[in-house]
């Protein structure tokens, strides 16, 4: 990817080797800027969560969805520093995809233990965050997430690591897999 880049969705995910039929979670979904490309390669027989937990961006979230017409996507209001409260059953999901959003966490160790809780045996966790802050974009200088510290807290809920891979210039991309 070349030096300067932001994250591209449909060049990023090509690291996460999704396959139709896998059932996925877009964790801090936001407006759903990986939505359509996670339901385009999980397929009709596929499912894709996406939680988010400003109710204005789920509203947008939903909007997109329907007018996309992405029928194997299903929107969530919960709060991923909340035990349980991504409302997605236990051992449930083949990969589980967090972008641009583990550095807005209060407790990152929280947020990544509930993602686990949601995966199933040899399931996925692929972060993906910000290197630094970028004059205004991304994070402020004292609230971005080293790569170490997001290793730290997948480490701690019983991941274990992979492989690093290319998010683009201003981003890191980390894999993981649940025993």
């Amino acid at each position: 990817m070349t030096e300067g880049r932001f994250v591209i969705p449909e060049v990023v995910a090509t690291h996460f080797h999704l396959r139709p039929g896998d059932t996925v979670g877009d964790f801090g979904a936001g407006t759903g800027f990986f939505a359509t490309v996670l339901s385009r390669l999980v397929g009709n027989e596929g499912k894709v969560y996406c939680v988010e937990i400003q109710k204005n961006l789920v509203e947008k979230l939903v909007d997109k969805v329907r007018l996309e017409h992405l029928s194997n996507v299903e929107v969530i209001w919960g709060d991923l520093e909340e035990d349980g409260a991504t409302k997605i059953p236990d051992n449930t999901l083949d990969a589980g995809v967090i972008v641009n959003t583990l550095f807005q966490t209060e407790d990152r160790y929280l947020a990544v233990h509930e993602i686990t809780r949601t995966l199933r045996s040899g399931g996925k966790l692929f972060i993906i965050d910000w290197t630094e802050s970028w004059g205004g974009l991304g994070p402020q200088p004292g609230n971005v997430l080293d790569k170490d510290e997001a290793r730290a807290a997948a480490e701690s809920a019983g991941l274990t690591f992979e492989r690093e891979f290319d998010a683009g210039g201003h981003h890191y991309g980390l894999s993981f897999r649940k025993a």
